[in-house]
């Protein structure tokens, strides 16, 4: 029976960066993984993924994407992944794990595929550890729509895998991964229609980025459905229909599912540690599970700190269903790794960003305006459309926005943002560094922007949030005010949220710049203001921000380790 200090179950993004950092550091470790070493991201979902959208945007035809694709997903060959695991001192076994009992692991051999590149034992092995790592993943998750098991379906994994080109294309989802793919299709020629049950694109962000990406995506011929779901599902002789709650009757030739994603726990002997099957992982904020504890009494979910259990048990990655995304696997394996090696870092979530690599891209980070609502913060909203910036011009294409987010019962850093544009994937890092760092709002809006760039749209709303929260005798005029310019646009409002609620049930519409909706959980906000064109210089003075109508109630800000909202998986 091998000993060893660190057993890792799953060999995805987070386990492999675990096992090699604890090997490293000259823990004995051994990775569990049934699958491809590296997990879904290099071969069925980032990479693949971005690869074609790429391709898209340069204008090639599908064979040389799909070429170009899977040369970028490494022809499914993990090879490379193995060594680095061999290099670094890891003992991998191709199998199934599963906890027999506490400190104690037996994995079951693949019973087809025996590789080089790892222990191929003939029969069970039994392992015994001191630190057990779940880093399983997640699975997809289909809606339960009468019929639909019963008509051709993808996966994203199998849309990011398989060489055809479908005529008629139906995407169910408008999250992040079904936003993307609809746009990889559609830009090759096949004739998509994508369905969302929420009355709008990316459900639980804030409402504009939803209606700009929409827009983009109609005019690259995706036909969107939205605010109804799909009821059934039904062959025909020439491929499938389904059928949507509003009557809509929609023949396809397939159905690719973007409807969300689960974490992977069943089949593992969670029960054995007294962590119930098929519920999450209750999570402490050093990413250590607490056997017998649920997770609402978790800092995860009330900001507890549980007693250390006797045998330590780690999670990191999508099977946190933390956020989960690529990077978020990452910082959490590093935090697992540190930890087991005797540190002691806890995990923040409040500058995850959340991104969309569309054209255009989308980037949240932080508290959305939803999750203000259901939280009972106060947000102070600032704007500025990317058309305003003189980049803009330069590249003409004014596809875009910024909105940036304060809390009004704290308003001196930021707790939010939400933006569109181009690659705004690369220049909204610095919204997420000052949210993760809680950079004062005054040091923000001193810091200098390249000129021409669309970070500009950027540092017009920082001025604004500074001015109202530290309003002087030239508050109305920024520090180039000296310069000929035209004023700076940007739209402040406050946005008034309503009687704090229960996170887990809260998914209203998010804020808008505009009057709230009648109905509408959250109060009126003022309309943006009119600016006139810039100028030459494209410099301008600073705006007087507006405070709001009312003072409202001063809201606590969100634990250290509050999730931020959580939206469809992006690929990994």
């Amino acid at each position: 029976m091998p000993d060893f200090d660190v057993v890792v179950l799953g060999g995805g993004t987070s386990g492999t960066l675990i096992a090699t950092e604890v090997s490293r550091a000259g823990r004995s470790a051994a990775l569990v993984e049934a699958g491809l070493v590296g997990g879904e991201s290099p071969y069925l979902a980032d990479m693949p993924s971005k690869s074609l959208l790429q391709s898209a945007r340069r204008g090639e035809t599908w064979e040389h994407a799909v070429a170009r694709r899977d040369e970028v997903a490494g022809h499914l060959n993990d090879t490379v992944a193995t060594a680095r695991l061999a290099e670094a001192g890891v003992t991998l076994l191709r199998g199934t794990g599963r906890i027999t009992k506490p400190g104690t692991v037996v994995v079951v051999p693949n019973p087809v595929k025996v590789s080089p590149d790892g222990v191929a034992p003939s029969g069970t092995v039994t392992l015994r550890y001191k630190d057990l790592v779940l880093a399983t993943g997640s699975e997809p998750v289909a809606p339960p729509v009468e019929g639909l098991t019963d008509v051709p379906t993808w996966t994203s994994a199998e849309a990011l895998t398989c060489p055809d080109l479908p005529r008629r294309l139906v995407v169910l989802g408008a999250g992040p991964v079904g936003c993307e793919l609809a746009q990889i299709y559609a830009a090759f020629g096949s004739q998509v229609t994508l369905l969302e049950a929420e009355p709008h694109v990316l459900p639980g962000e804030a409402v504009f980025t939803g209606e700009i990406l929409g827009d983009s995506l109609r005019r690259t011929g995706v036909d969107l459905r939205l605010g109804s779901p799909v009821v059934k599902a039904e062959t025909l002789d020439s491929g499938l229909a389904l059928t949507l709650a509003d009557g809509t009757r929609i023949e396809a030739d397939r159905v690719l599912l973007a409807t969300g994603r689960r974490p992977r726990l069943s089949g593992i002997g969670l029960e054995v540690l007294g962590i119930p099957a098929g519920e999450a992982l209750p999570l402490d904020e050093i990413c250590r599970v607490i056997p017998g504890v649920p997770p609402s009494a978790t800092l995860l979910g009330a900001g507890q700190r549980a007693k250390k259990p006797a045998g330590r048990i780690w999670a990191a990655g999508d099977v946190t269903a933390v956020a989960p995304y690529t990077h978020t696997a990452r910082y959490q394996a590093r935090i697992v790794a540190a930890n087991i090696l005797g540190g002691n870092r806890c995990a923040d979530y409040r500058a995850v960003p959340r991104t969309v690599f569309t054209s255009p891209s989308v980037v949240c980070v932080g508290m959305s305006p939803s999750l203000a609502a259901a939280t009972g913060v106060d947000l102070v909203t600032v704007s500025c459309d990317l058309a305003e910036t003189a980049r803009a011009t330069v590249e003409d294409d004014d596809r875009g926005r910024v909105e940036l987010y304060a809390d009004a019962g704290n308003g001196d850093i930021l707790v939010g943002a939400a933006a569109v544009g181009p690659y705004a994937e690369e220049w909204m890092g610095e919204v997420t560094l000052a949210i993760r760092a809680r950079i004062p709002l005054d040091v923000l809006a001193d810091m200098v922007h390249a000129f021409p760039s669309y970070g500009e749209a950027v540092g017009a709303p920082l001025r604004g949030l500074a001015q109202r929260t530290t309003p002087g005798p030239d508050a109305a005029a920024g520090p180039d005010a000296a310069e000929p310019a035209a004023a700076e646009p940007v739209a402040v409002a406050s946005v008034a949220a309503p009687v704090a609620a229960p996170v887990a049930a809260a998914v209203p519409e998010p804020a808008r710049m505009e009057p709230a909706q009648a109905g509408g959980s959250l109060g009126a906000a003022a309309e943006d203001s009119g600016v006139p064109d810039p100028g030459p210089a494209g410099l301008a003075p600073e705006p007087t921000a507006q405070p709001p109508a009312t003072a409202p109630p001063t809201a606590t800000a969100p634990p250290t380790a509050t999730a931020p909202p959580q939206t469809t998986a992006q690929p990994r």
